[in-house]
């Protein structure tokens, strides 16, 4: 088979928070108080592949490997996220080089991913950086939402705030149809879980789809994915990628529905 060039790396963003850095595999230490380690398991739809690569916090490719955050949410103990498992997916289903951008940083409210703050530039830096020997920017992985749960008015502005940073970010990008594949949350840090996952439901904007993380299971804090969860969660949202905005995988799922 002829090799793929490197330079033509269909390239996705991975932003958002702790489910999107990913905790799959992070265990608490008994020994020593308030210490977590990663167990280092590494499922099979999560391994490293030769085409698949990381931009790193040093601003340069590497082969992909997990935990794909590891030097980008680095205040953290990050483990298994659903990076891995949906790049394996689109690179074998399409037969391309895949590179992820990974921007989560656990703990952060929408607002901190606001035009201007050091999140939201950090990410369009890095997204511009990474298309620079090539390639192209197919999407952004959004999984956000657990930290504006706790107050009423968080929850009640967030549809907008959301709005407003997809609007940013196809601006700031020159991407106005930028595809965004967005989750809806199950967990989180307060009461208005329900209030935040219904106005992700409800954005209905050009190239947004929402993926339903109800159903996925969680770990024993009942705020983050287990490994498994996330590789479905992989799944997930590699599947409505090449469904939506793949157009060779469109046309087959069309055909599915004749």
């Amino acid at each position: 088979m002829e090799e793929i060039p490197k330079t033509s790396k269909q390239i996705f963003i991975l932003s958002g928070q702790s489910n999107m850095a990913g905790r799959g595999g992070v265990c608490k230490d008994h020994h020593h108080h308030n210490h977590q380690y990663w167990d280092k398991l590494v499922p099979p739809e999560c391994q490293p592949h030769q085409d698949i690569f990381r931009f790193s916090a040093k601003l340069h490719w590497e082969q992909a490997h997990e935990p794909l955050h590891a030097d980008i949410d680095s205040k953290k103990v990050c483990g298994v996220g659903p990076g891995m498992s949906f790049a394996n997916m689109v690179r074998e289903k399409m037969r391309v080089v895949v590179g992820l951008v990974p921007c989560a940083v656990g703990g952060t409210a929408i607002t901190r991913w606001g035009r201007g703050e050091v999140l939201y530039e950090n990410m369009v830096k890095r997204a511009k950086e990474s298309v620079e020997d090539g390639g192209e920017i197919k999407g952004l992985l959004w999984y956000q939402g657990e930290s504006d749960t706790s107050d009423i008015h968080d929850a009640e502005v967030y549809q907008g705030n959301m709005e407003k940073l997809i609007e940013n970010v196809r601006e700031d990008l020159g991407l106005p149809s930028l595809p965004i594949v967005m989750v809806a949350i199950i967990s989180g840090d307060g009461k208005y879980v329900d209030k935040v996952r219904e106005a992700q439901l409800r954005i209905n904007m050009p190239n947004v789809i929402c993926v339903d993380a109800m159903g996925l299971d969680l770990k024993d804090d009942h705020l983050h994915l287990t490994t498994e969860a996330q590789v479905k969660l992989g799944h997930m949202l590699a599947e409505v990628y090449l469904k939506n905005f793949a157009p060779s995988w469109k046309r087959f799922f069309s055909c599915l529905l004749c």
